[in-house]
């Protein structure tokens, strides 16, 4: 990519997991050819041939959560008579404008809605096979996102390797999980979740899927989305094995935290708890406008919370999430679910790309200032002599992300050693890589492996004009993940075995144009966070 391309396309062409694609058009008739059919309990749905496959693009899963039921759990369906058009893309959830369409956006993307409770399905044909099924939570730190976005179409995994995708919309934000207490649901976002996996395992034989091999996966915060399903009891029949990925929620906020949440919310809006049921009439633009304001007390989506007074996500009710995610071990009910999960080479250097370059081009001295808002003392010199040990080829830039980027992975760990010591299911560690050359625009900096990259390479969407090395590394990411949807083990041509993380080899899958095992990778970096300082 040329040195003077801009941020906002230099992030669209190689980091394009944001972006989002559109609505659903009035039902109208198709030839047939065109088209095909599949039976629900609540009524039948026309999808489109194309590119293929098979798509099926804003199927419905729950009732429209409007007017007395905001706040609500999703309310099942209602039938309909005929055949309802499935054939264009359904509505993002309520949310800031352009966050659902991301940096590399086309502008088919509707505006973002309440009534934003679909699916959509990627399938090779509805014709009775049972082929494993890929249910793909979408990142946005449950504030921004859609089930729709162009790096995460479903059509080349579907295609490639005879899978059915499938990815819903649901609830974000205030709308998903602001907690007014009795009468009213928790979690609700993480409900229509779990309304979308259930009408998957009720459902997904008509679309050419088998029930019975569902895994649930998804990056960031879709990553912490994925972890509260692997928590919840109530979705345990209804998947069989997941991947988080780009996210390490070891704990969640608790219920006493989302209460005084709602209640600052409440304050905000100039209401007391005796004026609940006025939410249902104030409109979703002003309710976002309180969000927006509160967005500085959010949290990261893969970061320990805070506990007094977290952002809008998921968090300890007590019922649909009872307990921590991998705080204190992984969920019982949960323990014969392999699990996958990673990050990227370089998580943080995505978040310094929304701003000025200068943090690409700091010295040793910008560093320490960069740094000690999180160390200081004796601290600070410490973490900074033992990554450049580490790396000592490594500029003050690189050191500044490789420390910032180090959290997440150490939780990531604690999680895969959460799972290990249950000894029931394997848990599979990877590293994604590659090192993206393209430089950020004004300065000689590579991107490297930065968050977010991985979302087209696992889904098989890089571009052909893209380097050959991401390209290979398209093809092998996407492999693994479609061979652990297959048969629980991360498998794929010409890629080495890939074996159980254990404490004592730490075997992690780096992840690049040539695939390679690597034991304990950055050994003196872990131990820093296991050594007291």
């Amino acid at each position: 990519m040329e040195r003077g391309v801009s941020r906002r396309t230099l992030i669209g062409g190689s980091l394009s997991a944001a972006a989002a694609l559109g609505v659903a058009s009035p039902a109208r008739a198709r030839p047939a050819r065109l088209t095909a059919e599949a039976a629900t309990p609540y009524g039948r749905v026309r999808g489109r041939r194309q590119d293929g496959i098979v798509k099926f693009l804003g199927v419905p899963y729950a009732t429209p959560p409007l007017g007395k039921l905001r706040f609500q759990a999703p309310q099942p369906l209602r039938p309909w008579r005929g055949v309802r058009d499935a054939v264009d893309f359904p509505n993002p959830a309520f949310q800031v404008a352009g966050g659902e369409m991301g940096p590399d956006g086309n502008g088919r993307m509707p505006a973002p809605s309440e009534d934003c409770l679909y699916l959509n399905i990627w399938t090779p044909a509805v014709d009775g096979r049972r082929r494993p099924v890929m249910f793909y939570n979408h990142g946005g730190g449950y504030m921004i996102g859609s089930g729709s976005a162009t790096g995460q179409d479903g059509t080349r995994l579907a295609k490639l390797y005879d899978v059915v995708v499938v990815e819903s919309n649901h609830r974000l934000g205030l709308l998903g999980y602001l907690y007014l207490g009795s009468g009213y649901a928790a979690n609700q976002g993480m409900q229509d979740i779990l309304a979308a996996l259930r009408w998957t395992a009720e459902n997904i034989e008509h679309f050419g899927g088998d029930p019975d091999n569902i895994m649930v996966w998804g990056e960031s915060g879709g990553g912490a989305k994925t972890a509260a399903v692997y928590t919840m009891p109530s979705a345990a029949k209804l998947f069989h094995k997941a991947s988080i990925e780009s996210a390490a929620p070891l704990r969640f906020p608790t219920r006493d935290g989302a209460v005084a949440r709602a209640d600052r919310t409440l304050h905000l809006l100039g209401l007391t708890r005796r004026d609940v049921r006025k939410l249902h009439d104030i409109p979703a633009a002003r309710l976002l406008e309180v969000q927006v304001s509160e967005a500085a007390n959010g949290v990261a989506p893969w970061g320990d919370p805070d506990p007094v007074l977290p952002g809008f996500g998921a968090f300890v009710d007590g019922r649909i999430i009872p307990r921590h995610p991998f705080a204190d071990g992984a969920a019982p009910w949960s323990a014969g679910k392999p699990l996958m999960l990673g990050t990227t080479r370089d998580e943080t250097v995505f978040f310094s790309l929304f701003g000025p370059p200068d943090i690409f081009r700091i010295d040793d001295a910008g560093l320490r200032s960069r740094l000690s808002g999180t160390y200081q003392g004796a601290e600070l010199d410490r973490i900074i002599a033992v990554f450049r040990r580490s790396r000592p080829q490594a500029t003050p830039a690189q050191l500044y992300f490789a420390i910032t980027t180090s959290p997440i992975r150490r939780d990531a760990i604690r999680i895969a050693e959460a799972k290990v010591a249950q000894r029931r299911a394997p848990v599979y560690m990877y590293q994604l890589a590659y090192p993206d050359p393209t430089v950020v625009p004004g300065t000689d900096f590579p991107l490297g492996s930065p968050h977010a990259s991985d979302i087209p390479l696992k889904f098989a969407n890089t571009a052909s004009t893209r380097p050959a090395g991401e390209r290979g590394t398209a093809r092998h990411m996407s492999a693994l993940w479609a061979g652990f949807a297959r048969d629980s083990r991360p498998n794929a041509p010409g890629v080495p075995r890939w074996p159980a993380y254990t404490r004592k080899d730490r075997a992690t899958m780096w992840i690049d144009a040539t695939c390679r095992i690597v034991n304990d990778p950055d050994q003196s970096e872990r131990l820093y966070w296991e050594k007291p300082a």
